[in-house]
């Protein structure tokens, strides 16, 4: 009974990862991809604007 014991911590991380990537790969794409692209590409912009605007009391 000890191989039981043994087995099943690793048999059930595999399960839970197993349906962990099924879960994301079924989530990409369908109706809310332009969305969520929508969403990602504004977050870069902000961030990008933040990032290339002057400092106040920047000496450059």
């Amino acid at each position: 009974m000890d191989y039981v014991s043994a087995l099943v911590p690793p048999v059930v991380m595999a399960a839970f990862f197993i349906g962990l990537i099924v879960t994301i790969v079924k989530s990409q794409g369908g109706a809310n991809k332009a969305k969520e692209d929508a969403a990602v590409d504004a977050a870069i912009a902000r961030a990008e604007a933040v990032r290339q605007a002057p400092r106040p009391g920047s000496t450059a």
